[in-house]
């Protein structure tokens, strides 16, 4: 890819702030850069995946990133955006975080990739041998404490009730160091983040000049906000995770289908690959027929794709056509509890639905769905029952547990919209 990443950074509108003259580097220079991912869960969320299409714009740009996890910082917290202290985690939970966000990034940088394979580091290597009257001395003797009380973060902290402890204030040091060492190590010039990183950044550019005299760089990305007022990535049922454990892809689909119009073209920008010209006429789509909402579909299906494939894709496309009565075929039972999380259901014992099972009419009036065995029938025989998204037609026939999907779960449709699931229990 030609061109100077800088520039395509400005008009995706992922520059909020540059240290001087970064934009002449980038066009000179092939650099290495780094960013931070912090360990404090198995799973990234979706909060992380601007910072980690920006490591991945700057490889296909022809620099080389590297993806820091934070496997010695994690064990402290960083105090920036945070009201209150993060419950220490244990280096063991820590090691295991860090294996799930290694596979994560891993849909998205190339490892294997000639000339500028993207790599990760574990600032632990480092940090976990560092001895503290040595770190003191050594890195510490350039951080004055009227500095550190500078900075936003910290002052909310120390103005909050619960304070900042001796521990998070060390924290920016710390991710200093980080940046002085990956500079030794790898030639590391440039670090990047989210705008709240800032005075880190700018305090690990400064230890590396302070140390070995070298010039280093800070690029930061605007945090993500949207317009209802809500933080992005987060949902009613919380953080939107890129383990498909954690939030299934169906669910992930759906929450870029869900986007606002004012905040899709943002976010065409920020989460796809998309050229400038094919953002312009999805943006012009928005103005013309915002009711068709193509950018959305595009949004969620560039996304999705990028992350689970094609195959993952496909099926949460086919998840979203089965609450307008799309097939059924090849759904899991997870994948339809996803589908169908909010709609009302009934457990029935296995033993009820089994040998001749239970009647149609009987179904409709047990599960609530009809408020009577006649109302039932009627709906029958205008076509309005629907057992697994198939109509039933016959008002004596019978509902068996065999018909359950994988055994477990029938699903019931009154007309268009109206669902009610049957959950097979034991017994």
């Amino acid at each position: 890819m030609q061109g100077n990443i800088y520039d395509e950074f400005e008009w995706r509108g992922l520059l909020y702030d540059a240290t001087p003259d970064l934009k002449d580097l980038l066009a000179r220079e092939r650099v290495t850069a780094y960013i931070g991912f912090d360990p404090t869960a198995a799973s990234l969320h979706v909060g992380s995946l601007l910072p980690i299409m920006g490591l991945a714009r700057m490889q296909r740009f022809g620099h080389t990133p590297i993806a820091l996890v934070g496997g010695g910082t994690g064990l402290i917290g960083d105090p920036s955006g945070k009201t209150a202290e993060r419950q220490l985690l244990t280096k063991e939970k820590v090691a295991e975080n860090i294996e799930g966000i290694r596979a994560q990034l891993s849909h998205f940088l190339d490892f294997e990739r000639d000339g500028n394979p993207a790599r990760i580091e574990n600032n632990h290597d480092w940090l976990g041998s560092l001895q503290l009257i040595d770190f003191l001395r050594d890195t510490g003797k350039h951080f004055t404490v009227n500095y550190m009380l500078s900075k936003e973060s910290v002052k909310r902290r120390i103005e909050s009730e619960d304070g900042i402890s001796y521990t998070e204030f060390t924290y920016m040091m710390l991710q200093a160091y980080d940046f002085l060492e990956l500079n030794r190590r790898s030639n590391c010039t440039l670090q990047m983040g989210g705008s709240d990183q800032w005075g880190n950044i700018l305090a690990g550019t400064d230890l590396i000049r302070r140390v070995n005299g070298n010039r280093a760089h800070g690029l930061v990305f605007p945090l993500i906000t949207n317009a209802s007022g809500t933080k992005f990535g987060k949902t009613e049922a919380g953080n939107v995770w890129l383990d498909p454990e954690l939030t299934s892809p169906y669910k992930f689909y759906q929450f870029w289908l869900n986007t606002d119009d004012r905040d899709v073209v943002h976010y065409l920008k920020s989460f796809t690959w998309l050229d400038r010209e094919t953002i312009e006429g999805l943006e012009q789509s928005v103005a013309d027929n915002p009711g068709a909402r193509e950018a959305q579909r595009t949004l969620a299906r560039e996304v999705t794709t990028m992350l689970h494939g094609e195959s993952a894709l496909d099926k949460a496309e086919q998840a979203a056509k089965v609450l307008f009565g799309g097939s059924l075929e090849n759904l899991s039972v997870k994948d339809l509890k996803d589908i169908f999380e909010d709609v009302p259901s009934t457990v029935i014992p296995r033993d009820e639905l089994s040998g001749e099972g239970l009647g149609a009419l009987e179904l409709c009036t047990r599960t609530g769905l009809t408020a009577s065995n006649g109302e039932a029938r009627r709906l029958i025989r205008q076509g309005g029952l629907f057992l697994n998204n198939d109509r039933v037609s016959d008002e004596s026939g019978r509902i068996t547990a065999d018909q359950g999907i994988e055994g477990e779960l029938l699903v019931l449709r009154k007309g268009k919209k109206s669902y009610h699931l049957v959950q097979i229990g034991e017994g």
